[in-house]
């Protein structure tokens, strides 16, 4: 495996040895949008040759949904969060997931406004978050918008894009925000995206961030650029899965029961908590199949079967 060279520092940290904070842009602690420069910059400046026109660039943060929310029952995580909130950054599955494979999956939309599920040619098991934005219109819309006020940065180079980015998703934190996923729906499509990312993280130093990720070569390029307080874990099911190898990633793995987490040795994670928890940045996890399965499929026979047992 090879080598890598940890960052070191002077300073302590909560979250331990790790990348300082670096003095950017602190967020509006009204949870109002503050992007007059941003709007100007995005609306007047060619990128590349190319006009960028976006007239709003607020992000919308979602709240817990009912998995993350039993992290509310967690003393540990209570004992971090105090009067603080759980919440989610969310893009569109699969359209922004170019590592995806065993879970890759999106909606379409048709010429007459419908939509359907397009799974990938390599699909096992359908992503969930997919199957939400088709059940649920009013998730799909959110994340759309998302996706497309994200993309808009993608004509700067990586440097500049992530800075856009940065300030995007900085200034359109909620004011009462302990913990924040990236991602209950989507993923990291962008390298300057992840670079976006970490800026957040050390800017917002008192915060926790997490990920699961499947875009693994951003990781393992930035991998002594990570702040502590941004917990990473690597999605077993894409098409880097040789880094997790290779580097030594903590991974989760989605298991079709309790019986083959069991032969992996690996605790299964219902609640975020194993995921989000910095004192466990090094365990390894399983998650089980869960979600709408394609019919007849192995997963939606795992699912049936564990809906049966009363585990779904």
């Amino acid at each position: 495996m090879p080598t890598v060279q940890a960052v070191s520092t002077s300073t302590v940290s909560p979250w331990g040895s790790g990348v300082l904070p670096l003095p950017l842009m602190g967020r509006n602690t009204r949870g109002n949008i503050m992007v007059t420069a941003i709007e100007k910059f995005l609306s007047g400046k060619q990128l590349e040759g190319k006009p960028v026109r976006v007239t709003d660039t607020r992000l919308r943060y979602s709240p817990a949904n009912s998995k993350l929310e039993k992290m509310y029952d967690d003393p540990e995580i209570m004992e971090f969060l105090g009067n603080r909130k759980i919440y989610s950054l969310d893009l569109l599955s699969g359209h922004t997931c170019p590592f995806a494979k065993d879970c890759h999956s999106k909606v379409v939309k048709h010429r007459d406004g419908s939509k359907s599920i397009k799974d990938g040619k390599h699909t096992k098991f359908r992503c969930y978050s997919a199957s939400l934005e088709l059940a649920r219109d009013n998730v799909y819309q959110l994340r759309k918008r998302n996706t497309d006020t994200i993309t808009s940065c993608k004509d700067a180079d990586d440097e500049v894009a992530a800075e856009i980015a940065f300030n995007m998703m900085n200034n359109s934190l909620p004011s009462d925000a302990g913990i924040v996923r990236a991602h209950t729906g989507g993923g990291m499509k962008w390298r300057w995206y992840f670079m976006a990312w970490i800026k957040l993280a050390r800017a917002n130093p008192d915060m926790l961030f997490y990920a699961y990720l499947k875009a693994l070569p951003y990781w393992v390029e930035f991998i002594n650029e990570i702040p502590r307080n941004f917990v990473l874990t690597a999605s077993r099911g894409g098409t880097a899965d040789h880094l997790i190898d290779e580097y030594g990633l903590r991974e989760a793995v989605v298991v079709f029961d309790e019986d083959k987490a069991a032969e992996l040795g690996l605790e299964i994670d219902t609640d975020d908590s194993h995921a989000c928890k910095p004192w466990r940045r090094e365990q390894s996890f399983a998650l089980l199949i869960h979600g709408v399965q394609p019919a007849g499929s192995d997963a939606s026979k795992a699912l049936s079967k564990l809906r049966k047992r009363g585990d779904k």
